[in-house]
């Protein structure tokens, strides 16, 4: 990146801005951050979120954070009708924040964008860089396309370290269900695990009460 870009950053929250936002103010990079997540659901976490980034991440760097409109209505008339399609779903979240933050990089002389929603193994990465690269492109913006994923451990470090406010599921209303599900299943995978390990134990007992004999 050449040292005159001036880049916008989308970011979703505080923990996973930590490393991209170290990243780039290691590579002298100028940036501000955009706040536009108006699929974050309800209201409430909208301001934790944002309150966490500012914060954490914002306020002891002396990052310049400009919030976007937060729009419900426009996510549920964009996006939600998508419904439990996950895919077709988040790529039409990530178009629509990616457009606003192309627009706003535009309006205040950026020539450049970027995310952090990379950094999230959970996120689907490779459609993530292709909206970002497409709205840059409808812009007239260049797209920082990066794959955050290897920061990811050190990112969750760093935040519980500092104590910082982690969500547990992604944003929308979707994502709640969806994680809720996930931590179910998961939970049910330990308990099978630990019964079966808890069999095995029994099983050893008894076969040596047995060679005792």
């Amino acid at each position: 990146m050449s040292s005159g870009t001036r880049m916008l950053l989308h970011a979703c929250c505080g923990p996973c801005s930590l490393e991209p936002t170290r990243i780039f103010a290691q590579e002298d990079v100028k940036f501000s951050i955009h706040y536009t997540n108006s699929n974050i659901f309800p209201p409430e976490e909208y301001e934790h979120r944002l309150s966490t980034l500012r914060e954490h991440v914002c306020d002891p760097q002396n990052i310049e954070l400009i919030e976007g409109d937060y729009d419900p209505s426009a996510w549920e008339r964009e996006v939600a009708i998508h419904g439990t399609d996950r895919e077709a779903r988040c790529r039409a979240c990530y178009r629509l924040r990616f457009e606003e933050t192309a627009r706003e990089a535009k309006k205040q002389g950026f020539d450049t964008i970027s995310t952090t929603l990379t950094i999230s193994p959970y996120q689907l990465t490779d459609i993530i860089l292709e909206e970002l690269e497409a709205a840059a492109a409808r812009h007239g913006l260049n797209a920082d396309a990066r794959d955050f994923r290897d920061r990811y451990q050190e990112a969750t470090r760093i935040s519980r370290e500092k104590g910082m406010y982690r969500q547990n599921y992604c944003g929308c209303r979707f994502s709640i269900a969806e994680a809720r599900a996930q931590r179910e299943a998961a939970k049910m995978q330990r308990d099978k695990e630990k019964h079966t390990r808890h069999v095995a134990l029994l099983c050893m007992a008894a076969e040596g009460v047995r060679t005792q004999k």
